[in-house]
């Protein structure tokens, strides 16, 4: 915990290990994503994305930050020294509302694509609609692997962005930058686009809940006279870095997150 976090706590929550554990309250049996699940999707995805991605979804989620959260964003300029390409997007993973609007929100007007979990397309209705939202979900075999990579290059070499949460899991109103691994970074050096992150930040606000800033930092490139397993550690370094940093800036913690161990559990309860 930060120092300057004010200390006002609504819950605590103990972890045992930072890379698996999931905290989202959504209990979601998701769908086997194989060799026939469609990662384009056709002309109905087309049709669906102008409509839900940009008519719907964005305006919305603009609205809803603003109005739930007074969300405020601090380096947006930033994006411009990516102007006219593509980019990967990294954040934190600590609001499974927000989350799923902030990519878009951010970089607009480019268009942004999100690399989820399967969960997030096996919703019943709404998981018919979130491909058209840019979710590009894991793969669960090797079969649907070659075709996951494809939209990601697809989607990178039309100048989009493509969105990566590194932590992988939910840890809601969580105020530390919690450790993810770099195989994710992969990506930007294997398509030679840079790297951007933004980092979600819980503030004192005026009403019940906190305010929401978000920080930008970027770009980042890869350092080339590096092999590649030390290009994607040294990109992922950076990023964290970056990331933690500014998580420096949160001022609420609505939600203590403790990692279970004996010496800690007896000092909460005392």
């Amino acid at each position: 915990m930060q120092e300057n976090v004010n200390t006002t706590t609504r819950s605590i929550v103990y972890y045992e290990n930072e890379l698996e554990d999931e905290f989202s309250e959504a209990k979601i049996d998701a769908r086997h994503i194989g060799a026939d699940y469609d990662y384009d999707g056709g002309l109905m995805r087309k049709i669906g994305r102008g409509l839900f991605y940009y008519v719907i979804a964005r305006p919305l989620g603009l609205i809803f930050l603003k109005l739930k959260y007074g969300h405020k964003v601090v380096g947006r300029e930033k994006f411009k020294e990516a102007k006219g390409t593509g980019f990967f997007l990294y954040g934190n993973h600590t609001n499974p509302v927000a989350d799923a609007f902030m990519p878009a929100i951010l970089v607009r007007p480019k268009s942004a694509y999100v690399i989820v979990h399967p969960a997030n397309v096996s919703i019943p209705v709404l998981g018919k609609i979130t491909p058209s939202l840019g979710a590009i979900p894991l793969p669960d075999d090797m079969h649907a692997l070659k075709a996951f990579e494809k939209k990601i290059e697809k989607e990178a070499r039309k100048d989009h962005v493509v969105a990566i949460y590194p932590e992988a899991h939910i840890w809601p109103f969580c105020t530390f930058i919690r450790n993810f691994k770099e195989p994710s970074f992969r990506y930007p050096i294997k398509y030679d686009k840079p790297v951007f992150c933004f980092t979600d930040t819980y503030q004192k606000g005026k009403g019940k809940n906190p305010k929401m800033v978000t920080y930008i930092e970027g770009p980042f490139y890869a350092d080339k006279s590096l092999p590649m397993k030390d290009q994607k550690k040294d990109l992922r370094d950076r990023v964290f870095a970056a990331m933690s940093e500014n998580a420096k800036k949160n001022t609420v913690e609505l939600v203590k997150y403790v990692k279970r161990d004996v010496e800690n559990v007896k000092g909460e309860e005392t």
